[in-house]
């Protein structure tokens, strides 16, 4: 079993037209933005995710759970935990969800200082965010 602070961790931030994916790494607390997934309805294309976790062997996933302003959960938040619970049993790897109130905001900010408008692409907002998602997660673990 690999240890606490050097697992690879899959960050998703979840929605239902596009779900962003990043791989992080506890040993140096980054992660990177890989490909976005298309979705229909929040369902994303399994085969395509089975080679995501084939290529990184994640130890753990998390997913970003959108919540309102106010903390309370809105009708997407029950499908990202759908989505979390389905990737736990397809899986077999421990998913845990972290709060993602404001991701988006802050990739589309990161993005534009890389490269202004062109670079507000909605699957790299999307990946960022996960990336965001991963390091929010990972401060508030140690």
């Amino acid at each position: 079993m690999t240890k606490l602070g050097q697992r690879t961790v899959l960050s998703f931030d979840f929605g239902t037209k596009s779900i962003g994916v990043a791989v992080g790494q506890e040993v140096t607390g980054t992660a990177s933005p890989l490909a976005a997934l298309k979705a229909l309805d929040g369902i994303p294309n399994w085969d395509d995710l089975a080679q995501i976790f084939a290529e990184w062997s994640p130890h753990l996933v998390v997913v970003g759970l959108p919540l309102n302003m106010d903390g309370s959960n809105q009708q997407v938040t029950f499908a990202a935990k759908k989505f979390a619970n389905r990737l736990n049993a397809k899986y077999r790897v421990p998913v845990e969800t972290c709060d993602e109130r404001l991701t988006t905001v802050d990739a589309k900010a990161r993005l534009f200082e890389l490269g202004g408008y062109k670079k507000l692409d909605k699957q790299k907002v999307d990946s960022v965010s996960a990336c965001l998602i991963f390091e929010s997660w990972f401060e508030a673990q140690f």
